[in-house]
C-alpha cells in the first residue's frame, strides 16, 4: 500500500505542480488520507516534476545558451536571470524571517477561491489589449516577487501567480507568459528542491527512507508531469485558462465545507 500510496501522490504532483491549481494545496490534503510524508518525499517528487519541464524545454535552453550573441537571447535570459534573482533574495529573507503560513485546509482554501477569481480577472483584463509577447523588465520583476508570494501562501500556485502576474503586466498572449513563467520556475525550484535537500541531509532526515517509493514516486511525478505540461500548452493555444479558475473556486468551496465539517483538518 505505501508504494500505491506513492505512486498516488506522484501522479498528483504531476498533475499539479505546473497547472495552475496548486500542487502544495493538493498534496496538503491528500496526505491528510494517505498518510504524511517526509520533506525528503516531497522534494524527490518535485524534483521529478521540475525535470520534465527541462526535458520538453531543453531546446529553447540550449538556445539561450548557445545563442546568446544574438541581442534577442541575451535580453530574455537577463529578464530570466533577474526574475530567478528576485525569488532567490526575498526566498531567503521570508526563511531568515521565519514567516510561513499553517499547511491546514481553510488557508488553503481561500487561496484557491481568491486565485480562481484573481484568474478570471487577469484573463478578462489581458484580452482587453492588444496581443503582445513581449516580455518587459516589469513583468520580469513582478514574476519574481510572484513566484515568493506563491511560495508563503499555500493553494497560490507558483505557475498559476506567475502566468497571471505576466498577463496583467503586459504580456497579452498565454503562450508567452507560459513559457516565461515555466522556464523561470526551473532554475528556481532546483535551486529551493537543491536547498531543502541539503538540509534534510544535513539534519540526518534521510536516514530510514524507503528508497523504493522514493524512487516510485519520482518517476511517477516526471511522466506524469511531462504529459499534463505538453498537455497544457496544446490547450492554451486556442483556450483559456477560465477552466481552471472555475475548478479552483469549485475546490475551495468543497474544501471550506469539508473543514466546517471536521472531515479534514
Amino acid at each position: 500500500m505505501d508504494y500505491i500510496n506513492a505512486a498516488i501522490l506522484g501522479v498528483i504532483e504531476g498533475i499539479t505542480e505546473f497547472l495552475p491549481i496548486s500542487s502544495t494545496g493538493h498534496l496538503i490534503i491528500a496526505e491528510q488520507w494517505l498518510g504524511h510524508r517526509s520533506d525528503m518525499f516531497n522534494i524527490v517528487i518535485q524534483a521529478g516534476a521540475i525535470l520534465a519541464v527541462t526535458i520538453i524545454y531543453w531546446r529553447r535552453l540550449v538556445d539561450l545558451v548557445l545563442g546568446w550573441r544574438e541581442p534577442e537571447n541575451r535580453d530574455y535570459a537577463a529578464k530570466l536571470i533577474v526574475a530567478f534573482l528576485i525569488t532567490a533574495i526575498l526566498g531567503l529573507v521570508v526563511k531568515r524571517l521565519g514567516f510561513q503560513l499553517p499547511e491546514t485546509a481553510t488557508p488553503i482554501a481561500w487561496a484557491l477561491i481568491i486565485g480562481g477569481i484573481w484568474m478570471i480577472f487577469a484573463e478578462w483584463a489581458a484580452a482587453r489589449r492588444p496581443p503582445n509577447k513581449q516580455i518587459t523588465w516589469l513583468v520580469a520583476i513582478l514574476v519574481g516577487i510572484a513566484q515568493i508570494v506563491a511560495g508563503v501562501f499555500p493553494g497560490t500556485s507558483r505557475s498559476g501567480a506567475t502566468i497571471f502576474v505576466a498577463l496583467l503586466a503586459g504580456t497579452g498572449n498565454r503562450a508567452a507568459a507560459t513559457e516565461f513563467a515555466f522556464l523561470v520556475g526551473i532554475p528556481t525550484m532546483y535551486a529551493a528542491s537543491g536547498y531543502e535537500l541539503l538540509k534534510t541531509f544535513k539534519d540526518g532526515g534521510a536516514a530510514g527512507e524507503d528508497w523504493t517509493a522514493l524512487a516510485i514516486a519520482f518517476i511517477v511525478s516526471t511522466i506524469v508531469a511531462f504529459i499534463a505540461v505538453k498537455w497544457l500548452l496544446a490547450y492554451i493555444r486556442s483556450n483559456r485558462f477560465t477552466l481552471f479558475a472555475i475548478y479552483r473556486i469549485i475546490l475551495g468551496v468543497l474544501l471550506l465545507g469539508m473543514a466546517m465539517t471536521g472531515m479534514i483538518n
